[in-house]
């Protein structure tokens, strides 16, 4: 999205991140960093900064900033557009079973030992200490400092995409026998839950929260769609 508005002259964009990545990938056009202040503080920011159009364009899983963009943007004025990819749908071969919080796959890992990919993010990892007994393979974006109080981890950084064959090449070195993932969808992440099909592993896929969307506002899945909507919005 910011590669495809960033590369047109007649648009200011700004890109906002969170700023939970330590090292966020280079953007071609600026980037702001951290929280807004809640609702208030994101609607002053969209009239003081004259902004035309907002995108929410967050991860399925940040779901307290979409809330308030959807608030922020009618208290403002200020016409919206919500980005949300489709999630990922099992296919013949999938061992999916769904759950609602990191607290159940926890449960579900079941009282045996286990070898365990967890593929969460580093602000969603904490739980996994009172499940001690098992061995935990876990991948972020940064590093998980300090380690956590676990007998048997292993910590691998990266950021995708990941593709299918070197995240079977990863499982398979590691000797996994279960996956934890979230439904993020899209194809950046999507190589582990293909790998996983292969080697007929089991995973473990947090179930997306509850949409925030308002029934007034637009959703679209795709970026071509939502750059469609700038240009119509930013026509009238």
């Amino acid at each position: 999205m910011a590669q495809r508005l960033g590369a047109r002259a007649e648009l200011a964009v700004t890109l906002s991140l969170a700023g939970r990545t330590t090292t966020p990938a280079a953007q071609p056009v600026p980037v702001r960093r951290g929280g807004f202040g809640g609702i208030t503080g994101l609607s002053r920011y969209l009239v003081i900064e004259r902004i035309d159009a907002l995108i929410d364009a967050t991860h399925p899983y940040a779901a307290m900033i979409s809330a308030n963009a959807i608030q922020a943007a009618a208290a403002s004025g200020v016409p919206l557009v919500a980005l949300k990819r489709a999630p990922w749908t099992p296919v013949a071969g999938d061992r999916w079973t769904d759950v609602g919080d990191v607290r159940e796959a926890i449960e579900r890992l079941g009282i045996v030992p286990r070898r365990v990919f967890v593929a969460l993010g580093r602000k969603d990892v904490a739980p996994f200490v009172d499940a001690p007994r098992h061995h935990y393979v876990i991948r972020s974006v940064d590093p998980i400092v300090p380690p956590l109080a676990l007998p048997s981890a292993c910590y691998i950084t990266g950021r995708g995409p990941f593709s299918e064959v070197d995240d079977r090449t990863l499982l398979r070195e590691h000797r996994i026998e279960i996956l934890i993932a979230k439904n993020s969808g899209g194809p950046a992440t999507y190589g582990k839950i293909a790998a996983a099909r292969m080697l007929s592993l089991p995973v473990i896929m947090l179930r997306r929260p509850a949409p925030s969307l308002a029934p007034t506002t637009q959703s679209v899945e795709t970026v071509d769609d939502a750059v469609a909507w700038v240009d119509q919005t930013l026509a009238h």
